[in-house]
């Protein structure tokens, strides 16, 4: 497996505010090619990594890691496969109206001198904006005119349930309303796909339940190599990794997301698979190790 690592000199811009560019990172697995796109990243509170314990307790955590314990700017991480057949995203990003600090997607696609057009299939972990909004320009037309777009059965039904909106809580009414809005203009040209299903040669659908009930991690594989995919089932390099069963604020389910992110963590640990964790830090590839009772994440 080879890694290489390019820069890309320009500027991106989202909104009003300008993104440098940087550096794209490149894995080849067998003949299959797999990067790493910049849509930006978010502005979160620190508490959103904890839904009920105090803040305190991350603080040491977070110190260690080098993280301010003011604010969290976690990256997007799109993820661009290869294989001279297909040109496939795993995620859309945010388009331009979730953040101002994300959506530069198409930015980093340009640079790379891959046009939209050129998509052939985008998959998608699951229905939260920064993974889903960007699917849609401005006139409500898919960006990726040319691909199939593919989500999880289960993950389609929970954002079509009328009774999904009444369950988030105020706080994520957006994030309902932007789904639906986004699935029913996809329509019909939004296929579904089944837990452990082979999707494309090679790529398989990993069901990592619990930040939604339809989250979606995506097992590449060449010859005797593998990489995962993994969305949002671990959500970050720090606080995810020294304490996996503390709860997150930003799953949906806790509790059902503690013990995905404990097994998720344990399997790829005792892979030595290469992961790509979408907040990350920008690459956002590595390998997850055990360190004592915990886990630690060395990126590439």
């Amino acid at each position: 497996m080879k890694l290489s690592r390019r820069f890309v000199l320009g500027g991106l811009v989202a909104g009003a505010t300008s993104i440098p560019l940087r550096a794209l990172a490149q894995l080849d697995l067998g003949s299959v090619s797999i990067e790493t796109l910049s849509d930006g990243n978010l502005i979160l509170p620190p508490s959103m990594f904890l839904a009920d314990r105090p803040f305190e307790d991350a603080f040491e955590i977070l110190r260690a890691g080098g993280f301010s314990t003011e604010e969290i700017k976690p990256d997007c991480n799109v993820t661009l496969l290869r294989d001279g057949t297909n040109t496939v995203l795993f995620d859309v990003g945010a388009g331009p109206n979730f953040m101002p600090s994300a959506g530069t997607l198409l930015d980093s696609l340009d640079a790379l001198g891959v046009s939209p057009e050129e998509i052939t299939h985008v998959l998608f972990t699951h229905g939260h904006p920064d993974h889903l909004w960007g699917v849609l320009d401005d006139f409500d037309e898919p960006v990726f005119m040319n691909a199939r777009h593919l989500m999880s059965r289960v993950e389609r039904d929970y954002w079509l349930d009328p009774a999904t909106p009444d369950s988030l809580g105020e706080e994520r009414l957006a994030f309902a309303a932007g789904a639906i809005r986004m699935i029913e203009t996809l329509g019909d040209t939004l296929e579904t796909f089944e837990d452990g299903e082979e999707i494309l040669p090679g790529i398989f659908s990993v069901p990592t339940n619990g930040h939604t009930p339809g989250h979606t991690s995506f097992r590449i594989t060449s010859g005797n190599e593998e990489i995962v995919v993994i969305g949002d089932a671990i959500g970050n390099a720090h606080v995810a990794f020294a304490e996996p069963l503390w709860h997150s604020g930003s799953d949906q389910d806790t509790v059902m997301g503690a013990e995905t992110r404990l097994n998720l963590l344990t399997s790829l640990a005792q892979s030595a698979s290469v992961v790509v964790g979408y907040h990350f830090p920008f690459p956002g590839m590595g390998r997850v190790e055990t360190e004592g009772n915990a886990f630690k994440y060395t990126a590439l």
